[in-house]
């Protein structure tokens, strides 16, 4: 756990699963839950239960993990993300859950979000929702709704997501952010940008978590998205309510 973060024992956050509640915390929602949002004619009534709280939720009982920097939620909207993922729900309902449940976390420490959706080089879609006030429920429908389309590119959004940190630093002091990338494809980047990549990330002390969707080989320890994080999963493991609490607890 980074230096200058806190850790305390309290209720409702991710841990030890103790039942199921109602809420909006959407770093704990249930499955059931989850394929609703995967399915776009049920997207408006999930968004009417958020806004009122009724979500139904996993009650539990762990560690908080707070942060300093923002948390920053690169996700891939290139076409592949169409497919079907776990459950047959699509691999971009996957990635935008667990981006809403990271804003959630956010919002609940006090922290900056930002959702950067990408595709193609050059193509990205930036939504900030500032720490100091409650997330706008249309701006959040728009960052669940939108996409790109097209082929993908992890120096763009990761680019993005670096000059964000760096400008978060310049202005506030804060450092140590966390960027987090939920992708189902592999793609190649320059060792020029990669060195220069690795000196932001000691400069500026950011963590990069990855969540593969869908894609198997690009959990892999030989993937380029396996040498950009520090911790990677796959988005199988988030179907296990215990592995999902551990991945949350420590952004």
């Amino acid at each position: 756990m980074a230096a200058g973060e806190r850790a305390r024992k309290v209720e409702n956050t991710p841990g030890e699963l103790v039942g199921v509640t109602l809420g909006d915390d959407l770093s704990r929602l249930i499955p059931s839950e989850l394929a609703n949002l995967g399915l776009p004619g049920l997207r408006a009534v999930f968004a009417a239960r958020y806004a009122a709280g009724e979500l139904m939720l996993y009650d539990s009982q762990g560690e908080q993990s707070t942060g300093r920097g923002a948390v920053i939620a690169c996700v891939d909207t290139s076409h592949s993300m169409y497919e079907a993922g776990p459950g047959g729900v699509t691999r971009e309902a996957w990635a935008k859950a667990c981006a809403l449940a990271l804003l959630d976390q956010a919002r609940q420490a006090g922290r900056d979000f930002v959702g950067i959706l990408f595709s193609a080089p050059g193509k990205i879609q930036v939504f900030r929702f500032p720490g100091d006030r409650p997330a706008d429920t249309a701006r959040v429908i728009d960052f669940a709704e939108s996409f790109l389309g097209g082929g993908t590119s992890y120096q763009t959004p990761l680019s993005a997501a670096g000059e964000l940190l760096r400008e978060e630093f310049d202005d506030a002091g804060r450092a140590r952010g966390d960027i987090v990338m939920l992708t189902d494809d592999d793609c190649g980047v320059t060792t020029e940008w990669m060195r220069s990549w690795n000196e932001a990330k000691h400069a500026l002390g950011f963590r990069v978590f990855g969540v593969a969707i869908g894609a198997a080989r690009i959990a892999g320890t030989d993937s380029v998205l396996d040498a950009l994080c520090d911790n990677l999963r796959s988005i199988e493991d988030l179907t296990d309510g215990h592995a999902a609490a551990d991945l949350f607890r420590v952004i």
